[in-house]
């Protein structure tokens, strides 16, 4: 594994990043950027965030996706944690190391127009955007996201193949 950067105090977390798809085959991406570091430029990222005290994986993807995208889902449609990865990222001040599952949430229709209203003030700040990306231009994109390896496992992510990734020192 790579070494975690003694640059900043670290803070560690558990983590849950959502593959949220909608009836064609379209996948949800924030376009991010982060204030404290503008060297970092901007990117396309996967919703989610820490799991709090006490909270399965599958109860921190229904909060995380109804406060930052307005979308409602039922525990029942988020998907087994099929991809692991452990990342490390710089962020306001702190280096996160985080230990993250990867889970897949399934939309019965067309994606829906995101709603931020229910962000927290930093997410407001950090997410200038979003996209329905068609699968296929993810995994052909040479665009930067997070995780910085999305295009390359996706396909094999969303055809059933269980993915223990390598540590991603992300910035």
């Amino acid at each position: 594994m790579a070494e975690v950067p003694d640059d900043l105090p670290i803070v560690e977390r558990s983590a849950v990043r959502l593959v949220v798809l909608d009836s064609g085959h379209r996948l949800l991406l924030f376009h991010t950027r982060e204030l404290t570091y503008p060297e970092l430029g901007t990117w396309w990222e996967l919703p989610g965030g820490g799991i709090d005290a006490g909270e399965t994986y599958r109860e921190t993807a229904v909060r995380e996706l109804a406060e930052e995208t307005g979308i409602q889902v039922s525990p029942a449609q988020v998907g087994e944690p099929r991809w692991r990865r452990r990342a490390s990222y710089r962020y306001r001040g702190v280096r996160r190391l985080q230990d993250e599952v990867v889970v897949t949430v399934r939309l019965p229709g067309p994606g829906p127009p995101v709603d931020g209203s229910g962000r927290l003030d930093y997410e407001h700040e950090d997410y200038i955007g979003f996209r329905w990306w068609p699968v296929a231009e993810v995994a052909g994109s040479r665009g930067r996201f997070y995780p910085g390896r999305l295009p390359g496992l996706l396909g094999r992510f969303l055809a059933g193949e269980w993915i223990e990734e390598p540590f991603e020192l992300w910035s």
